[in-house]
């Protein structure tokens, strides 16, 4: 029987209450913890039963650890009791500091509510401060701090003797409910951290394995590779190439840090990459090898982040399409040129002419011209200087409200008279006698010749100049910046190249030329040139024709 008044008792209490509490701080895990509190009061406080109710995450409460009874633990271990229902009991019966005692007078009306209980039968009290069966203590147990979250109960019965606890016993019950939910305060956090831990470490093992996935992936893929900065001076520059990238490209790993792919890129093909956006960029262009050739190659470029806040760097994903693009160079070719000598066909012939063309004449220009005289003064003579100037220099722009597109006009000279004036010619050839060799010699000395033909026209003409085949025997000539007197003198150096005799099969044969010299003009349709052309030189060719009948 407790003595309040005796110090040993109350010594021996302390010393019971500083082992249990001691005993607490020695469990590994909440799960050990909350079996050490119910323990624990049984042990060193002096109660036959103990239950620890632990709040959980939905607020309700369930039974996590009993001590005492084998049979009570089976029983009620993992119930689980509402917050409701725990909150009105720790509103009634009596308030000891923060302890709450419900007397059995009081305590019938819980018997049906869900919180999980177990009590026995007994007689009732013989005197005042004995308990009773019936009799409830609880002991909440709060988190540290000002909040008073409420962490769980401590709930005991049967003291050993027989007695509801004094003063001494109640401040010694409380004190431990504060420790317990210190001790399990930091079980929690433990726990947590270990949990966190392990997560932590499984993520860095995915990471790890993520990492490796992707090295092998970049290092081991069967096309290009290559990572970027993103931003910065540095914007661009290489930081890894994989074994692919640098065998394409015929350079080592170390050097390719040194370039961004603007420093590889083929001169023609920089707009290209500058317009290919960053993110799903895509782009077909040419890159430098080390031998100074260039590889076509399709770049594919993806935004990746070192973490969630760290640099982006450019992911671009390199694959070789040479043999496609000349594939398709050669597929382009043979439409646009002529199968049996190599020069452009008819079609090809058609587009360049038409793209040195527009719809409106050269001379709807003069009255911008003569405008502009007026608007500084100019002379009579003026105007025709400053249209001279124009001409001559290749100006003629198009004006619209006064301002000169990209296009520039193309000029006939005058037909009349030699003025210096220097235009697109186009030359109209015909082969003389080339029907005859056909018949003679069959169709394949035919086509030696028109190859040879071929050859000497275009080793005739300057580089730029376009040699064309329209069919046949039927060839044209663009040379653009000639003069009438150029046009002709040209007109009889590719004359007497073709008049050459040309040995086919062990024999020579001889073809003969005839030239009409028309002009390109704006204003013009690509048809009315080519006749123009076309039937200058028909009278050519009947002209030369009459001299030959008279010399006979």
């Amino acid at each position: 029987m407790e003595t309040e008044s005796e110090p040993y008792v109350r010594l021996a209490t302390l010393r019971q209450l500083h082992q249990v509490v001691a005993d607490l701080n020695t469990a590994r895990s909440l799960a050990d913890t909350l079996q050490t509190v119910a323990d624990g009061i049984v042990a060193g406080l002096g109660y036959e039963l103990a239950c620890v109710n632990l709040v959980r995450p939905d607020g309700d409460l369930v039974v996590a650890a009993f001590a005492g009874s084998a049979a009570a633990e089976a029983l009620i271990t993992g119930r689980v009791g509402s917050r409701p229902s725990w909150e009105r009991r720790l509103s009634m019966g009596e308030a000891w500091g923060e302890l709450r005692f419900i007397p059995h007078t009081e305590g019938w009306v819980l018997i049906e509510d869900d919180v999980p209980q177990w009590h026995t039968e007994g007689p009732d009290p013989r005197f005042e401060d004995e308990w009773h069966p019936q009799d409830r203590l609880y002991a909440p147990m709060y988190a540290s701090g000002g909040g008073r979250e409420l962490l769980g109960v401590i709930s005991v019965d049967r003291p050993r003797n027989g007695r509801r606890p004094g003063p001494w016993g109640q401040e010694a019950l409380q004190m431990y409910a504060s420790q317990a939910a210190i001790a399990i305060s930091n079980a929690r956090l433990r726990a947590n951290m270990q949990r966190a831990l392990v997560r932590l470490e499984r993520e860095q093992q995915a990471l790890r394995a993520s990492e490796e996935s992707f090295r092998q992936a970049f290092e081991y893929a069967p096309s290009g590779m290559a990572i970027a900065e993103m931003g910065g001076d540095q914007h661009g520059r290489l930081l890894r190439t994989n074994d692919a990238l640098c065998r394409l490209l015929g350079r080592p790993a170390s050097a390719m840090r040194r370039y961004s792919f603007a420093d590889l890129v083929h001169p023609e093909d920089v707009g290209t990459l500058l317009r290919t956006s960053a993110e799903g960029g895509r782009a077909e262009l040419r890159l430098g090898r080390r031998d100074g050739t260039y590889v076509w190659v399709s770049l594919r470029n993806s935004v990746v982040a070192d973490t969630a806040d760290g640099p982006r760097f450019l992911l671009t994903h390199v694959e070789d399409i040479e043999e496609r693009k000349r594939h398709e160079l050669q597929l382009a070719h043979r439409a646009s040129h002529d199968s049996l000598t190599g020069l452009p066909n008819s079609a090809e012939l058609r587009a360049r002419l038409s793209s040195r063309l527009c719809e409106r004449p050269y001379a709807a220009r003069e009255t911008a011209i003569e405008a502009l005289d007026a608007a500084y003064g100019g002379s009579d003579g003026g105007g025709g200087d400053t249209e001279h100037i124009f001409r001559s220099e290749g100006f003629g722009g198009e004006s619209v409200g006064g301002l000169y597109t990209h296009h520039v006009h193309t000029v006939a000279p005058d037909g009349e008279t030699d003025d210096g004036t220097k235009g697109l010619a186009v030359l109209f050839c015909d082969l003389d006698g080339f029907k005859s060799i056909n018949d003679r010699y069959g169709h394949q000395t035919g086509d030696a010749v028109l190859v040879e033909v071929a050859r000497r026209l275009t080793t005739g003409v300057r580089d730029g100049d376009t040699v064309a085949r329209l069919g046949g025997d039927e060839f044209v000539v663009l040379a653009d910046g000639l003069a009438a007197a150029d046009a002709a003198d040209l007109a009889v150096r590719l004359r007497n190249a073709i008049i050459l005799p040309i040995r086919v099969g062990g024999r020579g044969v001889r073809v003969g030329a005839s030239f009409g010299i028309g002009w390109a003009s704006c204003g013009m349709s690509v048809e009315e040139v080519l006749q123009s052309a076309d039937q200058r030189m028909y009278i050519e060719k009947r002209s030369r024709a009459k001299v030959h009948r008279r010399a006979g």
